[in-house]
């Protein structure tokens, strides 16, 4: 079965729009990785973590869903990562992939605008 997942990946990825949809998902799919070994890891079924969450199965279906049309709060999310005997990090982290750049004007530090 994985050599037929890699095989089909290989095709897909050869199409630089299908590469580039699933590049600028990565982060999500990255999250997504990360909730669903949470759960694995504490043995829990979606109904269970609802019901120490206080929400519904289809609830949580939605959370663990990349496909969802709603971001769930950080509040939502601590409240999940609690009922797994996790706790939730945000963190900023600089991403090299990307160029960002450089504020000039009003908006930008005095350093950056020239001024001392």
């Amino acid at each position: 079965m994985t050599s037929k997942l890699a095989h089909f990946k290989t095709r897909a990825f050869a199409n630089p729009s299908v590469k580039k949809a699933y590049d600028e998902l990565g982060d999500e799919f990255a999250f997504l990785d990360e909730v669903l070994k949470a759960r694995a890891e504490a043995g829990l079924t979606q109904g269970e973590v609802a019901a120490r969450v206080g929400t519904t199965q289809s609830a949580i279906a939605r959370l663990e869903s990349v496909q969802s049309r709603h971001s769930p709060s950080i509040a939502t999310l601590q409240r999940y990562a609690r009922a797994l005997g996790y706790k939730v990090e945000i963190r900023l982290v600089k991403d090299v992939r990307r160029r960002t750049k450089r504020l000039t004007g009003r908006g930008a530090p005095a350093s950056v605008r020239g001024s001392a």
